[in-house]
């Protein structure tokens, strides 16, 4: 099996503060992970509601303009990132993202994007050993 099922959602933020506030003081949920957002002097949280519920907090880049909160991916768990960029794409997807190595923080992990059939920002992630 190409899947083993989430590995979180990300949330576009407006205010990252009262966000990791609210999923952690308010909903409980634990930091799992935080890394920086590349030179923004930022950082995204991964947080845990249980159960591996994962929710990446993502504060809204330098520039771009305030918004309410929105989900902005959903990021699938596979052990082959390659292979499921490949099937999505055979299947109708449209390519947002190629297969790339990426490092976040300490988390080395392999990622791609792709946009299905209504342009939902599928991402499929597989952290590397």
């Amino acid at each position: 099996m190409l899947f083993n099922g989430y590995h979180h959602i990300g949330l576009w933020v407006k205010d990252a503060q009262k966000s990791l506030d609210f999923y952690t003081k308010g909903l409980g949920a634990k930091i799992v992970f935080s890394f920086p957002m590349g030179d923004s002097g930022k950082t995204i949280y991964l947080v845990d509601l249980g159960n591996n519920a994962v929710i990446e907090i993502i504060p809204r880049g330098n520039g771009e303009e305030e918004s309410n909160a929105h989900w902005v991916h959903v990021a699938v768990r596979t052990g082959d990132a390659q292979g499921a960029y490949d099937l999505a794409l055979k299947t109708g997807a449209v390519s947002r993202t190629a297969p790339s190595d990426v490092q976040l923080g300490t988390m080395a992990a392999r990622n791609a994007f792709v946009l299905g059939p209504d342009g939902e920002v599928i991402e499929f992630f597989q952290v590397k050993d």
